[in-house]
């Protein structure tokens, strides 16, 4: 079943790891394109607009399964947002000419029209470090700014990836900003966070923080279906003298801010309570 309007299909092919989620969004603006498939995702310029990402699979077998778009709720969702938008043409990213062009069968789209390898856009040196940093820190490149996969991302290890690339004299530069995550299933193994990294964070923090006396007591819980959550209850002894109100929330803001800076987990809530107060002068 193809769409009732005609959309340019594009492919850009290369294999895992040379970098083309990389240059995906390069690839196309130098021919006009603003949408994007790339392993399970809908993205327009900027913006994820339907699907999941394939990189959150935990196991092989399903990354492949997103990635494909195997399933009829996961299709729905793009073909939905598709025929809404009608976009002009668009580029699907794949392994191999067989991966795209069963994407593009799978989602109804118009057979591809023309396809992109990364050898054409890329050196041999270049995949060759792109495969270096996949293989050896198990890092993977999604087109689109880290404001934007954190809320879906939560303990991925998420990095800003910001590309200036000079397209000659005379000629506006390609200015784009990336990710870099590293998922929790990936060819380095599975991990996971310590409960006591999260305390040891939250007693630095209270440290530095004016007024908190110290950390009487701390509870953390995950949360959210891949426990990709927290939930943060703190007993707290405040110095005597301060604000309390002011004091709660300067140390809330700084433990949510570090823990997310420092682990890439969403603090889903937390809960300060003052147990007590320090009477003796510093």
């Amino acid at each position: 079943m193809f769409f009732s309007h005609k959309m340019k299909t594009y492919a850009f092919v290369g294999p895992s790891g040379t970098g083309k989620s990389y240059r995906a969004q390069m690839v196309a603006s130098e021919r006009g394109i603003n949408y994007i498939i790339d392993d399970g995702l809908l993205i327009y310029e900027n913006q994820i607009l339907a699907g999941t990402s394939a990189k959150k699979a935990p196991t092989k077998i399903e990354t492949v399964r997103n990635a494909l778009f195997q399933s009829e709720e996961q299709r729905k969702e793009i073909q939905d947002v598709i025929k809404k938008r009608k976009p002009d043409s668009i580029l699907i990213l794949g392994t191999s000419d067989e991966m795209v062009k069963r994407i593009t069968e799978n989602l109804g789209f118009e057979p591809i029209s023309e396809t992109i390898y990364i050898t054409d856009v890329a050196t041999e040196e270049e995949m060759a470090m792109a495969r270096n940093t996949r293989v050896t820190e198990g890092k993977h490149v999604i087109p689109v700014p880290t404001f934007e996969l954190k809320k879906d991302f939560s303990g991925y290890l998420l990095d800003p990836l910001q590309i200036f690339k000079s397209k000659g004299r005379g000629k506006a530069p390609y200015v784009s900003e990336k990710s870099i995550i590293r998922p929790t299933f990936s060819y380095m193994g599975n991990y996971e966070i310590s409960d006591s990294v999260f305390r040891q964070i939250i007693d630095i923090v209270a440290t530095k923080t004016d007024g908190v006396h110290k950390i009487h007591r701390t509870i953390i819980k995950k949360h959210g279906e891949e426990n990709d959550g927290l939930y943060i209850y703190i007993e707290v002894i405040i110095e005597f003298g301060y604000n309390i109100n002011e004091t709660m929330g300067n140390l809330k803001k700084q433990i949510i801010k570090e823990i997310e800076k420092m682990t890439s987990m969403n603090v889903l809530s937390m809960e300060l309570v003052v147990k007590g107060v320090n009477l003796e002068r510093k």
